[in-house]
């Protein structure tokens, strides 16, 4: 699935998604992925939803988001709130929703200027 067109100011951008890829600002990722408007760091991560660790929402926590967003591959897969809690303990927003809707709702969010930061499971 390839996105219109958002871009309104600077930071990274999805592109498209299909399973087992992403691309974002021109380039192809095959692997799980942490994207902020200023990171893309790869190699992140749970390789399916049940691996998904707090020290895996740590490590989005990191970037100091406003809004944290996990992509969970093809379908939607709710974590045990355990996982959640240290983001929901600081208030920080955090949704689950499956990798294309994570895509598209980072891009949204990044055009609304919003510091967000995604963890996208690439099936």
């Amino acid at each position: 699935m390839n996105f219109a067109e958002l871009r309104g100011g600077g930071g990274h951008w999805i592109e498209g998604y299909a399973p087992g890829r992403i691309l974002i600002d021109g380039r192809s990722y095959q692997e799980g992925l942490i994207l902020s408007p200023e990171r893309i760091i790869s190699g992140w991560g749970p390789s399916t939803p049940a691996k998904l660790t707090s020290e895996h929402v740590a490590e989005l926590m990191a970037l100091a988001p406003q809004v944290i967003l996990i992509g969970t591959g093809a379908r939607q897969v709710l974590p045990p709130i355990e996982v959640l809690e240290t983001a929901l303990a600081r208030g920080v927003g955090i949704e689950i929703m499956d990798t294309g809707a994570a895509c598209r709702t980072y891009n949204l969010l990044m055009a609304e200027g919003r510091k967000v930061a995604v963890g996208l499971m690439v099936d």
